[in-house]
């Protein structure tokens, strides 16, 4: 078995850790810049038709659950990097409301043609967010978390 390589510490937190939760803490960050982005009717006026339709057919629910999915997850980067296990409780919240947020927006895209890049990125968000799931909750077994 490979040991990990640790940050010099007495905490022996690996590496990957630091890099995860800042990688992640990008990607989550750029999840909340799309989200302000969607709030000026300027920056959704140069979307393309479907981004449009979207947005501006978003009920308030879906719009909440969106900002809990992108907040979330960057709160929750933020938690992590600064060891805590709050950070898994964080994430949980972070997908569902991805969840809920595709729901609403599979309905509204299944009567329109959906360009690849706008699948793959909502399934992204799901896919990374269940990885930091799955991560914190290891990250608090090996004590890397309190």
């Amino acid at each position: 078995m490979e040991e990990e390589v640790t940050d010099g510490t007495s905490s022996g937190v690996p590496r990957s850790f630091w890099v995860i939760g800042a990688l992640t803490l990008i990607f989550n960050a750029a999840g909340v810049t799309n989200f302000i982005s969607q709030m000026s009717a300027d920056a959704v006026a140069a979307l393309p038709d479907l981004y449009r339709t979207v947005i501006e057919s978003r009920p308030t629910w879906a719009t909440i659950a969106f900002g809990a999915a992108v907040f979330g997850g960057a709160l929750g980067c933020i938690l992590l990097l600064l060891r805590k296990s709050a950070a898994y409780a964080v994430f949980v919240v972070s997908l569902l409301g991805a969840i809920v947020t595709m729901i609403d927006t599979i309905g509204t895209v299944s009567s329109n043609v959906a360009p690849a890049g706008f699948l793959v990125g909502n399934l992204t968000q799901l896919v990374v967010t269940g990885f930091l799931i799955w991560y914190s909750k290891r990250a608090g077994t090996r004590g890397w978390t309190s």
